[in-house]
């Protein structure tokens, strides 16, 4: 596995700028609108927390799917094709961690990495999930044994889909959320810490920036009317990021392993996702009112 020395994004910054007047809110009985927002501004507001939610609802149902083809491959024994879809299976999760994550019990059953698990437990015994499945897939090179715990996996999203459902998504979610899957890749892609056994990094890389997108993109139409340039220069960033993440693709919708990258490359990608981080955490600016 390598390491690169990057000087990661600081969460406490970030979120600084992100949290512009989510204190305030109206003298109405609805809480959740924004002190100073037009009507025009709050509707927008609202259509864009409510497609977030069924954004990440389909996210969730597709991860359910995927995930029960993929534990249908383990059963077979089909150890190649399994390793082909691991990752692409996760990627539903990786894009819809500002809401999956809020769950911790089921993000720990579904996504906690051995590390985390032992830090917390200071034992392996119960660490179960895709990470799980992936150390016996790559380091065992074999399917046998991981039945159980991917019928568990399918139960524990099924268990998630069904907390997704009850939800109640605002903009402070959406606007921390899209600052916290940015410092995901900071914290865990760059250094190829999440994927340890499998290397397939950049898979989790793309969904966590694919993540960040969607809530910009949801919430542009507002923005627009704050800050027209922040908006070029976040799709410009965006672009950049998404130009370095294309280079390393080897089709349609496969990459290279984490660790066939150079130094330069992470450099590069690091760069790219500092640079993406300091516009992004002024996407609050909307909250300002007319």
């Amino acid at each position: 596995m390598k390491k690169l020395g990057v000087v990661l994004l600081s969460s406490a910054l970030l979120l600084t700028a992100c949290a512009v007047r989510f204190e305030k809110s109206t003298e109405t009985s609805d809480s959740s609108k924004v002190t100073a927002l037009s009507d025009d501004k709050q509707k927008l507001l609202d259509k864009a927390t409510a497609d977030y939610k069924t954004f990440v609802q389909g996210q969730i149902d597709k991860l359910l799917t995927d995930t029960e083809g993929f534990v249908q491959l383990l059963k077979d024994g089909k150890l190649e094709e399994a390793k082909k879809a691991y990752p692409l299976v996760r990627t539903a999760y990786e894009r819809s961690e500002p809401i999956a994550e809020s769950f911790g019990e089921s993000d720990v059953k579904i996504d906690f990495r051995l590390a985390d698990y032992v830090d917390e437990n200071k034992t392996e015994e119960g660490w179960s999930g895709f990470h799980r499945i992936e150390r016996i897939l790559w380091e065992e090179n074999t399917t046998k044994g991981t039945e159980s715990y991917g019928d568990q996996l399918v139960n524990d999203i099924k268990e998630l889909k069904a907390k997704v459902a009850t939800v109640e998504v605002d903009h402070k979610i959406m606007l921390t959320g899209a600052v916290d899957l940015l410092n995901e890749v900071a914290t865990s892609k760059i250094t190829g810490e999440e994927e340890i056994y499998s290397h397939t990094d950049l898979y989790d890389f793309r969904a966590n920036i694919e993540g960040a997108e969607k809530i910009f993109q949801l919430f542009k139409p507002l923005l627009e009317k704050s800050d027209a340039a922040l908006v070029k220069e976040l799709e410009a960033d965006f672009k950049s990021v998404n130009s370095l993440l294309d280079k390393h693709m080897t089709d349609k919708e496969h990459y290279k392993l984490y660790t066939d990258l150079t130094k330069e490359d992470t450099k590069e990608l690091a760069e790219a996702v500092t640079k993406l981080g300091e516009p992004l955490s002024q996407m609050g600016k909307f909250l300002d009112g007319e």
